[in-house]
């Protein structure tokens, strides 16, 4: 019994050792600086930099956080593995709606690693279902990768992901500025102007049926009328998202649902 004991110690120790060495040779999950992360050198600067500003411009008008990770490789993990460390590590989306997507693409891959997937957060996979991701990887992003043109299978492969996500009906972005929300946002302003605009008419046409005191008194109405009006509208403003500093997930969460492929 001694010696089974010692003998299941060792190969446990055996075990660990080799599995903290295999995670080192993990590849590292980089920081989230930015909508679209480079690693692979597979996009010119300026293809890098107008995918990032369509996504930053997308997050800034629906509040969703989509990101795309190139790198070159994952292995020894498959895609998958490595894609619920980038989701863990970088927690896109809203916390509560969990609507982040995240397009990776590991370039060198063996392809019994796959070299696409497509990490969909819980909030839309209602829309962004693991068949839809399947097909933007097969018939959108594919067909432009096995040309060599990167650059037009990811600008493709955004616009499908936003057209799904926008039919998901998520909540607005906080700060949503007030020309969005359509015509009910000057209905508080417009009744006061109303209302200053009639006492101030009933205060002139007084002026003339009392004399100088009632003038005196219209002016003085409409004079601290205007002036309330000026202070109310001053409230509130809305302020964009700036490229300038990167960017943080918003703690959505992500449960494996997506879908991987190849090209």
């Amino acid at each position: 019994m001694h010696a089974l004991r010692i003998l299941l110690a060792c190969t446990l120790t055996l075990w660990l050792t080799l599995a903290g060495a295999q995670a080192q040779d993990f590849v590292p999950v980089p920081a989230l600086s930015a909508h679209v992360i480079d690693q692979a050198g597979m996009l010119t600067p300026q293809q890098r930099s107008n995918l990032d500003n369509v996504l930053k411009e997308y997050e800034t008008r629906s509040g969703s956080q989509i990101a795309v990770l190139l790198v070159s490789s994952t292995a020894p993990e498959a895609i998958e593995q490595y894609g619920i460390r980038v989701a863990d590590a970088w927690k896109l989306g809203r916390k509560g709606v969990d609507d982040g997507v995240i397009l990776l693409v590991a370039k060198d891959n063996d392809k019994a690693l796959r070299r696409l997937r497509i990490e969909a957060g819980r909030g839309i996979q209602g829309t962004v279902t693991d068949a839809q991701s399947k097909r933007i990887l097969q018939d959108v992003i594919a067909p432009y990768f096995r040309q060599n043109d990167y650059y037009g299978g990811l600008a493709a492969a955004i616009s499908a992901l936003t057209t799904l996500m926008d039919q998901e009906h998520l909540p607005a972005p906080a700060g949503k500025p007030a020309a969005e929300d359509g015509f009910s946002g000057w209905l508080p302003i417009l009744f006061l102007l109303f209302m200053f605009a009639a006492i101030i008419y009933q205060r002139s046409r007084s002026s003339f049926k009392y004399g100088p005191r009632g003038r005196t008194a219209g002016m003085i109405l409409g004079s601290g009328g205007l002036g309330g009006l000026g202070g109310f509208g001053a409230g509130g403003g809305f302020e964009r998202h700036s490229g300038g500093g990167g960017f943080s997930g918003g703690g959505g969460g992500f449960d494996g649902g997506g879908a991987s492929g190849d090209w």
